[in-house]
């Protein structure tokens, strides 16, 4: 039997590509793509490649590259493939027509992906989330409607509702993976009431199997394991009312779906949540929080924390396929480093250069990480680059501009784990090339050429241009009025004559600097502002007294505010006599 070799995809201004991992990485001419592609997609078992044309979207076999079915749709924006890759959904703009009311566009639809038949559809208008919801064995797909979640079988030909799960004031759900499938809800705070998430049988009881209620919660991401017996319940608000984060409040919440357990899982450092990551082990899982420097916890199945990572600035966290290495890393605005651990020992393995990295993802044979920087995040510098989890960059491409990358999903069972972690690959790249210095920045038109010496630092100017510490220099600095040397040593050398008339002309005087601005006294402005509302309160006990006088009823808090007028006039003197 011959080994498994893993197969990357990518889009760049160019075209797609398909071509093997390592250690070969020869390209695969099998695909043949033309034309413009908008985006393309791997089936979750790997079986099936599709990509998206402007006037069709087509499906290949992943193995052999052999076209599989065309699909003749127009202006298709988004696809997703089921679990095991029998069906294909496309999603395309809701456009609404003179007869929406009865007919409305049609916008989701799913085929079957060996022969292209349509098999459904439906309306959705929103792009955020637009697709199905499946169970992993597909025989059941789940669409969120008013105050329920609609449970379809996929396996009858005509896609029956057949079951109704009512959940007052649902929001958003998820679906879990693992054989026995269960609906996660959240309903979001309403008229005081708390929110809440809640945990269903897909078919059967209708009675909750779990939940938990809490404030300050607007939306919420579903976070299964694998087996889908726990589930992590990453929560959000948009306005932090604490004030620590400008980019509002996050919480994680572990539930069980046996309902015998459920916490809030607690962090040991205020700021927001960046990453979630569960183990494929479904044990375990590792939670980056905090304010930068960033911490990262591993807890087990029991959210009891099992160990702290070193803080760094990071926002990512990932296991690789087997579970045995651990990337924690920093992307995006923080430029850190993927530092890499292995799980056995807690040890770390190696750090890798991530500067202006966009994304990462693990080869399914568990031992290449892909970084790659991408076009919508960087207009510069995008790559893919391949490295050995000993830190060893293995293959690296380049392009104008990069879209899209992905691997294709592949069981990790066809690169059994070894005992002990395998070594590193012959180097093809040395680190050091691709390790840009970070300077200071220079526009465009101005790369390449030498500085000019007006923006030089003042450390690096010959010692005859650079400003002696009295002001009296000879050299010109810029944004200032040239100096007048009438007064100065050699001053008179400057003098120029007029030649018919003999009258000296001196060189036009020097403006003088602009006088500093009159800052006062920080303790005087705060003199001033008791000085005022000392005024203020005197002003009110005088409308009070006049009511007294006027026979008006008065409340007992106004009667003792009169009571205070001797001891503020007392103040307000004191004040007034003091010299700051």
């Amino acid at each position: 039997m011959s080994k498994p070799i893993p197969q990357l995809t990518y889009l760049t201004n160019e075209g797609i590509t398909v071509q093997n991992g390592a250690p070969s990485f020869e390209k695969l001419d099998a695909f043949k793509a033309e034309g413009e592609i908008r985006t393309f997609k791997y089936s979750p078992d790997g079986s099936w490649l599709a990509w998206v044309h402007p006037d069709c979207v087509k499906i290949y076999h992943a193995e052999t590259g052999e076209l599989a079915s065309t699909l003749p749709l127009k202006s298709v924006i988004g696809i997703e493939f089921s679990p095991r890759g029998t069906f294909l959904s496309t999603w395309e703009r809701y456009v609404k027509t003179p007869d929406a009311d009865t007919n409305p566009h049609k916008n989701l639809l799913i085929w079957k992906c060996a022969d292209g038949t349509q098999m459904t559809s439906f309306t959705e208008k929103k792009q955020s989330g637009w697709n199905v919801k499946w169970t992993d064995d597909e025989s059941y797909f789940a669409r969120g409607a008013t105050n329920e979640v609609q449970i379809q079988d996929a396996k009858s030909a005509t896609f029956n509702i057949i079951n109704r799960v009512k959940i007052e004031g649902v929001t958003d759900f998820s679906i879990s993976t693992g054989k026995r499938p269960i609906i996660g809800a959240f309903i979001p705070e309403k008229n005081g009431a708390p929110a809440s998430v809640r945990l269903y049988d897909i078919v059967g009881n209708p009675t909750p199997l779990a939940q938990k209620t809490f404030f300050r919660a607007e939306s919420a991401e579903f976070h299964w394991n694998k087996l889908g017996t726990h589930v992590l319940v990453f929560t959000r608000t948009d306005v932090d009312k604490t004030g620590q984060s400008y980019y509002g409040e996050t919480n994680l919440y572990f539930l069980a779906i046996a309902g015998n357990y459920d916490c809030k899982v607690e962090l040991s450092k205020p700021g927001p949540i960046h990453s979630v990551c569960w183990s494929p082990n479904s044990k375990e899982f590792i939670v980056v929080y905090g304010s930068m420097p960033s911490k990262a916890t591993l807890f087990d199945h029991r959210a009891s924390v099992l160990h702290d990572f070193p803080t760094a600035p990071r926002n990512f966290v990932s296991y690789n396929p087997h579970g045995r290495v651990i990337c924690v890393a920093g992307f995006g605005s923080l430029s850190s480093e993927m530092e890499l651990y292995d799980r056995q020992t807690l040890k770390k393995l190696c750090s890798i250069p991530a500067l202006n990295t966009s994304s990462c993802e693990w080869c399914p044979d568990g031992r290449y990480l892909m970084s790659a920087i991408v076009y919508r995040k960087l207009k510069v510098d995008n790559c893919i680059r391949l490295w050995h989890y000993t830190g060893v960059l293995t293959h690296q491409i380049t392009a104008k501009e990069l879209y899209e990358v992905a691997w294709r999903p592949q069981p990790a069972s066809l690169w059994p784990e070894r005992s002990a972690l395998s070594p590193a690959p012959a180097v093809s790249i040395p680190v050091a090339t691709i390790v840009k210095p970070v300077g200071v920045y220079r526009p465009p038109g101005a790369r390449g050429t030498a500085t000019p010496a007006a923006f030089l630092n003042r450390d690096s100017l010959p010692a005859a241009d650079t400003p002696r510490s009295n002001g009296s220099s000879n050299g010109y600095i810029p944004g200032m009025a040239p100096p007048s040397d009438g007064g100065g040593k050699g001053g008179n050398k400057n003098k120029k004559k007029n030649r018919k008339g003999g009258e000296e002309i001196l060189p036009p005087p020097v403006a003088a600097p602009p006088p500093l601005p009159n800052i006062p006294n920080p303790a005087h402005i705060e003199k001033e502002k008791k000085i005022k509302n000392i005024n203020k309160k005197l002003k009110a006990i005088e409308e009070i007294k006049q009511k007294i006088a006027s026979g008006e009823k008065l409340e007992l808090t106004q009667v003792k505010k009169v009571e205070t007028e001797a001891g503020l006039r007392k103040e307000l003197q004191d004040l007034e006599g003091q010299n700051v």
